[in-house]
């Protein structure tokens, strides 16, 4: 007995060392990803003398991938294209329009409604002067808009002065008033803006005219505590860790895995030497599976790459091969065929295992089982991988297959430790094959979100809302008469054996389940999965007609000054006319009822339109958070420099609530159709409202 708990302790000491890489991987992974995001889009400017009497402005941008800059010329109505304003132009005349130059893509857009032209990567825009003086001076600023799939830039401004000499037979140079205030022609601009010269530019601090200072006051690290240092779009790297643990967990008992371990366990125990020899081996064994799938996880984000991975969430072209994954990997579940890899490379690589020894030897047979027990381990490995991997998190992958691997090594080094536990184990039965079965159908209706991506992003309308309520309807009562025994599939045999008692509750709850979507068919706002469903403007057949949601103020000031008056919390709205997701939330969330009913009746809606191009009385000059300045000269202007200042984001759409002071109340919302996060987000908000 004294001999065996030696052993067991070693054993201990012997995990508890090597556990120790373990945990310094995690820890190296989870701190990678508290990086700070750039700017998507870097613009440089330059004067190029052409020839004596001619000079181009060239702007030059790098475009992040999965964002893009729009091209010239776009109607009034679609997003901010680019263009260029001349302020200044002593000594010097504008030729032509601005010229973009870059690979453009052309492109229909549903929501606009219009074909969109833009750029990826990079692109160049120039634009010509005539030199008509002895001496010259141009002064102006590039305006452009960018956007990915979730969010947009508001309109950014690059400025240019620049001066030089003329050809020495050239007339004196001076400034043509008139031409100030034009723009190039046939660019869409701020020309109606700059009714007063940019020498009359103050520099002055925007403050409130009702409370001075304090509502521009920042709220940066106030508000990024609220958010818990993450924005509300991805999913944290300890859900995803825990999601692995689960889907190692549901790997282990399957027929491929379950069977393996008393077998494996009792080699190890046979071969050793002593006790705490075979522990040792075991403890290896487990940690040669973690190694093998974390490998796994992390070529994931080597193949694709970190910005590839950011942006599969909404890449309609990826989530359609991910819903003909799914669905492949749930037919193999219902044993219509069985996916595995060659039986070769099982056999040579257990092979090698057998004429090699130490922890070679070790690894190669932690191999071997990762290659026999794929037909099981493959779908439920491929479904992670697809969640990890449209999750948001760079190292998503890695994080989820080391949870993965953990959960399915972990028996094999406790039961060695402790081999009486063998005894009280499960035996393996026909159960295996239920769990089997059961991933199937959660597969299958995982396969339905992904292709709802894809359908809402080419506009198909093949998913709708009731036609996706119907398939869901469909799997979950089908699982709900599977689990009652009613529904018996090939792999369950001839035996018609009654359910056991849990099998019966999760049926049962299962066909609740049915039955509580079957009213969303006719507009029932099914909050448990809108979340997955298609948003609720798809739906054809409505009965329950949503209100629609207006702000109740275009001002920042004014509407602070009235919810104070009405003792309201404040939700502001960071918006933008060309704003394509901007739209999107205000069809899909905003339409919900309980939603609209907390907007319009315990929220003060402010709406501030970042590409507004009303002119401000007088231009501004102000200095940005990296210390560099910017003037203002709309009241788009006025509106992303207060987003960025006061709240440190600058894209749209951005959600925050407030008091009436201006101190955010729950944290941040960006672009994600989640009705029931959106009502968490505003009752969080409501909620510490009254409580100060």
């Amino acid at each position: 007995m004294t001999n065996r708990k030696e052993a067991v302790l070693q054993g201990s000491m012997w995990l508890l060392k090597k556990t120790r890489l373990l945990v310094l991987a995690m820890s190296v992974l989870i701190s990678t990803v508290a990086v700070a995001q750039g700017t998507p889009v870097r613009f440089s400017v330059q004067q190029k003398q052409v020839s004596p009497t001619e000079v181009d402005v060239v702007f030059s941008a790098k475009i992040d991938k999965g964002w893009h800059v729009y091209s010239t010329g776009l109607p009034d109505d679609g997003p901010v294209p680019a263009t260029i304003t001349i302020e200044k132009k002593e000594g010097a005349q504008p030729v032509g329009k601005l010229t973009p130059q870059g690979h453009e893509v052309n492109t229909y857009d549903e929501m606009f409604g219009m074909k969109l032209r833009f750029f990826e990567n990079s692109v160049r825009f120039v634009q010509k002067f005539k030199i008509t003086g002895k001496t010259y001076n141009i002064k102006g600023y590039l305006q452009y808009g960018a956007c990915n799939d979730e969010m947009c830039l508001p309109p950014t401004q690059v400025e240019f002065n620049y001066s030089g000499k003329g050809p020495e037979d050239a007339p004196v140079a001076k400034e043509e008033e008139e031409a100030v205030k034009e723009e190039v022609p046939e660019t869409k601009a701020t020309a109606d803006s700059m009714k007063t010269d940019s020498s009359k530019t103050a520099s002055v601090t925007i403050a409130s005219p009702t409370s001075g200072e304090n509502l521009w006051k920042p709220v940066i690290k106030e508000l990024d505590a609220l958010n818990d240092g993450t924005t509300n779009t991805d999913n944290s790297l300890w859900y995803i860790f825990i999601m692995g643990i689960l889907g190692g967990l549901v790997a282990l008992f399957t027929p491929c895995v379950w069977p393996i371990i008393p077998m494996t366990v009792s080699f190890f125990l046979k071969r050793a030497k002593g006790k705490s020899q075979g522990i040792k081996d075991a403890v290896t064994y487990g940690i040669s599976i973690v190694v093998i799938y974390l490998g796994l996880g992390l070529a994931i984000t080597a193949i694709f790459g970190a910005n590839s991975l950011n942006s599969l969430a909404t890449n309609a072209y990826f989530n359609i091969l991910f819903c003909l994954l799914l669905i492949v990997f749930a037919l193999s579940f219902f044993g219509w065929f069985e996916i595995s890899l060659p039986s070769s490379w099982a056999n040579k690589v257990d092979a090698k295992a057998s004429n090699t020894s130490g922890l070679i030897s070790i690894f190669l047979m932690a191999f071997t089982l990762a290659l026999v027990s794929f037909s099981c381990t493959g779908p439920i490995i491929g479904f992670l991988l697809v969640d990890f991997a449209t999750s948001g998190n760079i190292v998503a992958p890695a994080v989820g297959m080391l949870g993965f691997a953990i959960a399915l090594a972990l028996p094999f080094t406790l039961f060695a430790m402790f081999p009486s536990w063998l005894k009280q184990a499960p035996k393996s039965g026909s159960w295996m094959n239920t769990i089997k079965i059961v991933l199937g159908f959660i597969e299958l209706a995982f396969a339905c979100k992904f292709f709802s991506v894809a359908d809402l992003a080419y506009g198909w309308h093949l998913l709708d809302r009731e036609v996706f309520l119907s398939l869901w309807i469909a799997i979950f009562g089908g699982l709900g008469l599977y689990l009652l025994g009613i529904l018996r599939f090939q792999s369950d045999g001839d035996t018609h054996k009654a359910m056991p008692v849990p099998c019966i509750l999760l049926g049962l709850t299962s066909l609740s389940f049915t039955i509580y979507m079957i009213p969303g068919l006719w507009g029932a706002p099914c909050k448990a999965v809108s979340a997955f469903s298609s948003p609720m403007n798809t739906q054809d057949f409505n009965l329950n007609k949503a209100q629609e949601v207006h702000p109740a103020f275009t001002s920042y000031e004014e509407g602070m000054e009235a919810a104070a008056k009405m003792g309201k919390p404040v939700l502001i709205d960071f918006t933008g006319f060309g704003c394509v997701n901007c739209r999107k939330m205000e069809a899909a969330v905003w339409t919900d009822p309980q939603v609209a009913e907390k907007l319009t009746k315990d929220y003060v809606l402010i709406s501030l339109y970042v590409d507004d191009k009303t002119p401000l009385p007088e231009p501004v000059e102000v200095v940005k958070p990296d210390g560099t300045k910017r003037t203002l000269r709309t009241v788009g202007d006025k509106w992303s420099h207060l987003e960025e200042t006061k709240f440190g984001f600058l894209a749209q759409p951005f959600y925050v609530t407030v008091d009436n002071e201006g101190n955010p109340l729950s944290g941040s919302f960006v672009y994600k159709e989640d009705i029931p996060g959106y009502m968490e987000f505003l009752e969080k908000g409501l909620e510490n409202y009254r409580n100060r």
